[in-house]
């Protein structure tokens, strides 16, 4: 089975959002590094067109909710 771009997309989305809280942690984050900023950064071309700030808010709220259950 492969991976449809928009599941590529939030697989990459979570990843960005767990190393940017492990950076954050461990204040190895450049002064006014925002969340959306760091996932932006490491969304490969090819697949930005799948992109949306709904799309990481949604993923963000999805793995909050997850972890704090």
């Amino acid at each position: 089975m492969t991976l449809t771009d928009k599941e590529k997309m939030i697989a990459i989305i979570s990843n960005g959002i767990a190393v940017f809280s492990l950076l954050q942690e461990r204040d190895e984050l450049p002064k006014n590094t925002t969340m959306y900023g760091f996932v932006l950064k490491v969304i490969p071309e090819n697949i930005k067109s799948e992109l949306s700030i709904d799309l990481v808010d949604e993923v963000f709220q999805y793995v909050t909710s997850a972890h704090s259950s």
